[in-house]
């Protein structure tokens, strides 16, 4: 039985998570920015609600702390919570410094909580973050995404490399598309990548299973769709021909292509 916090659980991917762990025995804190989400959920799956905003730093202190007190410790931690602003070069400032304070900065205060008492420890902590396959490759529509995510990447391969010999497994979650409020509602909606990504999207009771299946494991990617690790070999081996393509792709949203 595993001792688990889950951010951004109350709905969507997160609260998958938390309702796979739950069922497989593990002792789950549910967080979530919206209070009554994250009560939802944590009655529906016997664990615990902690509501709070990763963007604060004091917030992510307090969740660590009262889950670890609740938990008598924590093994498994999924920074998952995450933001998507479309738009491109022109988004608004707060829009960009909301976007990276939820998808970079969260993980940066969530380590500064968690490490001091993690590492060697003795026994192997496990910290998962949810960063999407726009980490490992982009996303048309969405310039602030896009970027945010690969520093989220960048900033999990850094934890990996830095301090896996000190009892941390650092893994990155990168699905494509999910059936969620973010790929099917609000800035997302409408969007040339939202209705490709909307084609091949699984559920998120899906990636959870992927999910539970990784963490058997140490792999540092978690890939939902398999097809992802291909997108990435290409960009890496021949980035003018996959940028090319992605060009392609974007002038076909805006109708220019030929």
């Amino acid at each position: 039985m595993r001792r688990v916090v889950v951010t951004g659980a109350g709905g969507g991917i997160g609260a998958a998570l938390a309702r796979r762990f739950a069922a497989d025995g593990d002792q789950v804190v549910v967080s979530d920015i919206n209070p009554d989400a994250a009560v939802k959920i944590a009655e529906t799956i016997g664990g615990t609600a902690i509501p709070g905003d990763v963007a604060s730093e004091s917030d992510v202190q307090h969740l660590v702390e009262a889950a670890a007190k609740k938990l008598g410790g924590i093994d498994l931690f999924c920074s998952n919570a995450g933001v998507l602003s479309a738009g491109d070069e022109n988004t608004p400032d707060q829009l960009w410094e909301r976007d990276y304070a939820v998808n970079v900065l969260s993980h940066v205060y969530v380590t500064r909580a968690l490490l001091p008492t993690w590492l060697d420890a003795g026994t192997p902590k496990r910290l998962l973050i949810t960063v999407s396959a726009a980490g490992l490759l982009t996303l048309l529509g969405s310039a602030s995404y896009a970027v945010t995510k690969h520093a989220a990447l960048a900033y999990a391969e850094w934890l990996r490399a830095t301090y896996a010999h000190r009892g941390l497994i650092v893994q990155a979650l990168c699905p494509q598309g999910v059936r969620t409020d973010m790929l099917t509602g609000g800035n997302a909606r409408g969007s040339g990548s939202a209705a490709l990504l909307a084609e091949g999207a699984l559920e998120p009771s899906e990636v959870a299973d992927v999910v539970a299946a990784g963490l058997d494991g140490t792999g540092f990617l978690i890939l939902p769709h398999p097809e992802v690790a291909e997108y990435y070999r290409l960009r890496a081996t021949d980035p003018d021909r996959w940028l090319g393509g992605m060009n392609k792709m974007q002038r076909g949203f805006e109708g220019t292509a030929s």
